[in-house]
């Protein structure tokens, strides 16, 4: 088959992106997830021709990004495990919210093995806007899915690709909203073609396939949850969490992952018990550096959300 009629596969899940407000000038009093991803796609003129292909559309979900959940991560993952074994099929995109695209992006690098580009897009402005910045969003995302030899999650925003390991909300509003830190985006979209200064992720090897096997049998996610060291910190939310039955906690630490001493006995009570706990820093650059005789094990290159995410991982399998 032809690469130029291999097809796209574009799968909804909500958000801004597929928001509308009562008045067109308003951009942040507005209800998300009320547009239907295959009208979001008609209403973009010329979106065929740059996927070089067929589009075929599918809604996976329609929910506020902040209300993400685990039966839609589970979803998306299997889906995006058949395009990835369908020879028909060239990328993947997927139309997110921005509040958790992060976590998204990061859950499908860690679980599914992207020989093919899994695009995710969105918007910082409902579909209703004067100047939605959605549509745009949308044509550089299938651009990005249609590029020969892409491969990986990415995540593609106000013309900017972003990797899934560094990609952050770093604005609540602005319609670009994200950074990768230090570490840089991969590229960005130029006139409907993309340009790399670094390399396609790669997949990770090994625990992929055991991941989609959990889903696919339906498997219990495991409860972990996050807290946060700060000045005057305790360890009763982490004493009460352990009681209630967590198995695991992320802790989002000051600095290179130091942690207040009232909350770390109750971390080091927590672990005593069997709870894994994991460390990784609540500064938005740089990232955590493991030093010897450390307590509790650490997540380097992660935020505390991605760390969550792989701490859940690990758990499931």
């Amino acid at each position: 088959m032809q690469v130029s009629a291999q097809k796209i596969v574009v799968l909804g899940t909500g958000g801004t992106i597929a928001g509308t407000a009562a008045q067109a000038g308003d951009n942040i009093g507005y209800t998300a997830a009320q547009v239907g991803v295959g009208e979001l796609l008609a209403a973009v003129p010329g979106l065929e021709a740059v996927a070089g292909g067929p589009l075929v559309v599918e809604q996976v979900a329609q929910i506020d990004s902040k209300d993400m959940e685990m039966g839609v991560w589970r979803a998306l993952a299997l889906r995006c495990a058949e395009c990835m074994r369908d020879p028909a099929v060239r990328g993947v995109v997927i139309t997110h919210g921005t509040d958790t695209i992060e976590e998204t992006a990061w859950f499908l690098h860690s679980v599914l093995h992207a020989s093919k580009p899994v695009v995710l897009t969105c918007a910082m402005r409902p579909s209703t806007a004067l100047v939605p910045d959605g549509p745009q969003n949308l044509l550089d995302a299938v651009a990005v899915a249609a590029t020969a030899g892409a491969q990986g999650v990415v995540v593609v925003a106000a013309g900017t690709i972003h990797g899934a390991q560094r990609v952050q909300k770093v604005h609540p509003y602005r319609v670009d909203p994200f950074s990768s830190g230090d570490a840089g985006p991969l590229g960005w979209v130029e006139e409907g073609a993309a340009r790399l200064v670094q390399a396609w992720p790669q997949a990770p090897g090994g625990k992929a396939a055991a991941a989609v096997a959990s889903m696919q049998a339906d498997a219990s996610w495991p409860w972990v949850e996050l807290v946060v060291s700060h000045a005057g910190a305790s360890g009763r939310a982490v004493d009460a969490l352990v009681r209630e039955g967590v198995q695991g906690l992320v802790v989002a630490c000051t600095g290179n992952g130091t942690v207040h001493h009232a909350l770390g006995g109750a971390l080091a009570r927590a672990q005593a018990v069997g709870v894994r706990v994991v460390r990784s820093t609540r500064c938005a650059e740089g990232q955590l550096l493991p030093t010897a005789g450390d307590a509790f094990e650490a997540a380097p290159g992660l935020s505390p959300v991605k760390a969550r995410v792989s701490l859940v991982l690990d758990l499931l399998h």
